[in-house]
């Protein structure tokens, strides 16, 4: 694959890959209104299918190669078509969560090639603001379409099952092996062999992004009831209001894509975390349709942008993916964990204590996230300028 190309199998794997933690506030609603359980029961199961998704991010990380990635794209689409679509034929609540769990473990699988895949590009962030495009916008039409479809547990869990058939064909256009754009250096790796390099970063990293993560989907697992309960809103009007700020995500979604490394990645990740957490307040205290759309549409556009950079940030430690794939794994513990979070927290201190708890905890998970960005920005910096000093020696001999 060109690198000159847009890789569209990687994307369209991305798009796959990540439509289950977008569908969680209409798949956790719907399973607590199509089946016999309470909303804390509801938000374990989704915990439990992002948990899933999680330990195949681990699991994976560091096989993707040795394994192929083809074989094992293949392999999670599906697990997906398999798990999701089993789940949604039965109303027997064991299957029910058995299948999403399988569900998860292939989606964490799909998203492991993707990540893999997108860090071995010359240009990582344009490729995963492509994905971010894919799956922002088949969220939204998902949003606008099941509400029309009648109740019940099926309509979310059969889309993502629908997505991953339909993503299968352009496996064919996967490699048997992922190979990195540019050939490897000491400088690259950072140990010149196959140790995870710029350790210190990808583990404060990967140890800050659980927190971020679990804040995003401690409110958006329990946004549709927000709408419903708090803003005595219809389930048309909040599938609308979300249908509208996935739309406004897009946006967001190019304008970081437009906007690409001009401002660095500390910036926008440490400015846009902060203006999350004002969103996550505002959207947890809504009583109408107005602060409700308001803070919801603002935190849609926000989070995919942050999202891309962290994202970008963690495919830069290491062009063979394994920092990509550990922090997206990372990231989605904390994912697992949102719902049950958000769940718990709205029920004990109700919705707006709940928003500014998280938001809270968000400020204080950016201090990390900015350092590591600063520190690569730093480190980037020192290394293109040791290379320049290098090559003007290099030119000076030869003269």
């Amino acid at each position: 694959m060109s690198a000159r190309t847009t890789p569209w199998p990687l994307v369209a794997l991305f798009t796959a890959g990540y439509l289950a933690p977008y569908l969680l506030p209409t798949t956790v609603g719907r399973l607590e209104s199509g089946l016999p359980l309470s909303a804390t029961q509801a938000g374990a199961v989704g915990s439990a299918l992002l948990l899933s998704s999680a330990v195949a991010g681990f699991l994976l990380a560091a096989r993707v190669d040795r394994i192929g990635p083809r074989t094992l794209a293949r392999t999670g689409l599906l697990l997906a078509a398999l798990g999701y679509g089993g789940a949604a034929l039965t109303t027997h609540v064991p299957a029910v969560i058995a299948g999403a769990v399988v569900g998860g473990f292939g989606s964490g699988t799909i998203t492991a090639v993707a990540a893999t895949g997108i860090a071995a590009q010359r240009d990582p962030h344009r490729v995963t603001t492509l994905g971010l495009l894919g799956v922002s916008a088949l969220a939204g039409a998902v949003y606008l379409t099941v509400p029309h479809l009648g109740p019940g547990h099926a309509q979310p869990l059969a889309a993502i099952a629908l997505t991953a058939l339909a993503v299968w064909p352009l496996t064919g256009r996967l490699s048997p092996r992922t190979a990195p754009a540019l050939p490897l250096t000491d400088t690259d790796t950072g140990t010149g062999g196959s140790r995870l390099p710029r350790l210190r970063s990808g583990l404060l990293l990967a140890a800050a992004m659980p927190c971020w993560s679990a804040v995003q989907n401690s409110l958006w697992g329990v946004s549709g009831r927000i709408g419903l309960t708090q803003a005595h809103l219809s389930e048309v009007t909040v599938g609308g209001v979300f249908a509208v700020a996935l739309g406004a995500g897009l946006l967001g979604v190019v304008g970081a894509g437009a906007l690409g490394p001009r401002l660095g990645r500390a910036l926008p990740i440490g400015l846009g975390t902060v203006l999350i957490a004002g969103c996550v307040a505002l959207s947890a205290s809504a009583t109408d349709l107005t602060t409700f759309a308001a803070g919801e549409i603002a935190w849609n556009v926000l989070y995919p942008v942050v999202l891309s950079y962290v994202i970008g940030l963690a495919a830069s430690l290491d062009p063979r993916g394994r920092w990509a794939v550990l922090v997206g794994s990372a990231s989605s513990l904390g994912t697992a964990t949102g719902p049950v979070i958000g769940s718990l927290l709205s029920a004990r201190a109700g919705f707006p204590a709940m928003g500014t708890i998280l938001a809270v905890g968000l400020l204080a998970v950016a201090v990390p996230l900015t350092a590591v960005a600063l520190r690569r920005r730093t480190t980037t910096v020192a290394t293109h300028s040791a290379l320049t000093d290098e090559t003007a020696v290099r030119l000076d001999v030869a003269a």
